[in-house]
């Protein structure tokens, strides 16, 4: 599996949950050092710059991933949130953000560790407890446990993304057809 932070979710939050793929099968962690965990907050366009994370700051940041993931999962199964997921996002969000600057060329973020979190623990505020809720969906691909927002027309969106998860399912239902109309036609 590739390294390549992807932004599919339609929202910060939901994609930063996602940096641990196929939680249910091989999970594969994204954030394996600090330089992923700075490429994953400047490619998400959260921050333009960001201190160099340490050990302690991929810790934090994998704890309030997995806070916010269990919190995601229990709105889109409409259970109530866990005490200690609740503690973790809201303490996160609590810290002072990553203000954006006006320079000469434009808008510019520069932000330390905890101020990038935070703008991510808010995103997680305001997503879980916004409009958006009844647009969660969990991707339809068995292997794949993001969870996104459904802005399709009619939201009948079935996954992630085309390319990470739909041809993949549509190409094996494709086969299973063929495979299926091939074993009728013998008989």
């Amino acid at each position: 599996m590739n390294l390549e932070h992807v932004f599919l979710c339609g929202n910060p939050a939901l994609d930063f949950a996602a940096t641990l793929r196929a939680r249910r099968s091989v999970r594969f962690e994204m954030f394996v050092s600090g330089d992923r965990l700075d490429a994953w907050y400047l490619e998400s366009g959260i921050v333009d710059a960001v201190t160099p994370a340490g050990e302690s700051d991929v810790e934090r940041a994998v704890t309030v991933r997995e806070a916010i993931y269990e919190l995601v999962t229990a709105r889109v199964a409409e259970e109530a949130f866990g005490r200690g997921a609740l503690a973790v996002v809201n303490d996160a969000a609590r810290r002072p953000p990553a203000a954006p600057q006006l320079t000469a060329t434009g808008r510019w973020t520069d932000a330390t560790q905890e101020e990038a979190l935070s703008v991510v623990a808010r995103n997680a505020v305001e997503l879980l407890s916004g409009a958006d809720v009844p647009l969660m969906k969990e991707c339809g691909n068995p292997e794949c446990t993001r969870v996104y927002i459904d802005r399709s027309r009619g939201r009948r969106r079935q996954w992630c993304g085309m390319d990470s998860c739909g041809n993949k399912l549509k190409a094996a239902a494709y086969r299973a057809r063929k495979k299926q109309a091939q074993a009728v036609g013998a008989r």
